[in-house]
């Protein structure tokens, strides 16, 4: 029975634990709201803001890409080639479609 109250004192890693794990912490702490609608690292990042855990940039670290951000981009951008197309302007229509295409594309490695 020992054993057991050992491993719930020791706290795994925030990294190394799951999505589901990381929301029943997050739940326990205050000034988090919308735990269920987070992915795994929103619910890090909110974790480590409500303990007041600074996190180190590593130094030459590629920034990781918001697939949300891109998202809203790629909607505004599909505004824009409407309107282009509509105006009868096909090569501005084209140039937003490829700019859609490569957004996509970005979302999907992000995934």
């Amino acid at each position: 029975m020992g054993k057991k109250k050992e491993k719930e004192k020791k706290e795994k890693p925030l990294e190394k634990m799951t999505a589901k794990e990381l929301r029943e912490l997050a739940l326990t702490l205050e000034g988090i709201v919308g735990v269920h609608a987070m992915n795994k690292n929103e619910l890090i990042a909110a974790v480590k803001e409500a303990k007041g855990i600074v996190e180190e940039k590593k130094a030459g670290a590629k920034a990781e890409v918001d697939v949300r951000s891109l998202k809203v981009k790629i909607k505004d951008l599909k505004e824009k080639r409407s309107v282009a197309k509509e105006a009868g302007n096909n090569k501005l229509a084209d140039g937003y479609r490829r700019r859609i295409s490569n957004l996509k594309k970005r979302t999907r490695r992000a995934a």
